[in-house]
């Protein structure tokens, strides 16, 4: 049998998808496979609810430090380092490589280069000093616990939600890594991550802040994907990883500007 007689591979069970997105946001070891292309882009529908049960952990972290009586900025800090813990610093080290990269040169091949070595430089270190800062001070803002609690589980699952999208609107930067593994999600799927995203960050902020949260999300990210366009021309996994930061963010300080 050549190879265009052989079958398409089949297509993955929600089971099988849910466990290999947990597996690739999550350091919890999973039985599933998860490097597969069809496994990740299948997965699409999951990211929110991954990103759910991560905000679940982390505002559960705070909740812990508060009933100790540690205030707002220990229990914001440990918040977030439970968050970095838990996903082994996935995103904040494709932040980090990212912001290198697109800054770190003028050359397209140049850039590409930088996010693939694994030593930080200047913009690095400054944008992860931006982005654990800027989380840990929108949660010591909100303060209570509920709140607080609210806004984790509305950031982890908004963030992870929007990622399809630029999967599925940007090409990939490379021919091989992640970016290019991954493949792009059917559009069901976008749509259905989108849908599940959404009704979790309005449910958690309500309907009105809800909604102006994940718009502000959105086109922060947006403005992200437009510089990628323009300095590498698409995503790689390091550049997924800087649009989630960006959108968590958005998403906390959208929630403390309200407390």
């Amino acid at each position: 049998m050549n190879a265009s007689e052989r079958p398409a591979p089949r297509r993955p069970g929600y089971a099988a998808s849910f466990s290999a997105a947990v597996g690739f946001f999550t350091r919890i070891p999973m039985a599933q496979p998860v490097a597969t292309e069809w496994a990740l882009a299948d997965a699409a529908w999951a990211f929110p609810l991954v990103g759910a049960g991560i905000g679940v952990v982390t505002a559960s972290v705070f909740f812990a430090a508060q009933l100790i009586r540690l205030g707002d900025w220990p229990s914001a800090w440990l918040a977030v380092l439970a968050g970095i813990l838990i996903t082994g610093a996935l995103h904040e080290d494709g932040l980090a490589d990212c912001a290198d990269g697109i800054f770190g040169s003028h050359d397209r091949d140049r850039r590409l280069a930088i996010m693939r070595d694994s030593r930080h430089g200047t913009y690095a270190v400054l944008s992860l000093v931006l982005s654990v800062g800027l989380r840990a001070a929108a949660l010591a803002q909100i303060g209570e616990v509920i709140f607080v609690g609210l806004a984790l589980v509305a950031a982890h699952a908004v963030s992870r939600a929007l990622l399809p999208v630029a999967m599925s609107v940007l090409p990939p930067a490379r021919r091989d890594g992640l970016g290019a593994d991954a493949g792009h999600a059917r559009p069901a799927q976008v749509v259905a991550g989108l849908l599940i995203g959404a009704a979790i960050g309005e449910m958690a902020l309500g309907p009105l802040h809800g909604t102006i949260a994940i718009a502000i999300a959105a086109a922060a990210m947006a403005a992200a994907a437009a510089i990628v366009q323009h300095r590498i021309g698409g995503y790689t996994g390091d550049v997924l990883g800087a649009f989630q930061q960006i959108a968590e963010i958005a998403v906390l300080l959208s929630a403390a500007a309200w407390r």
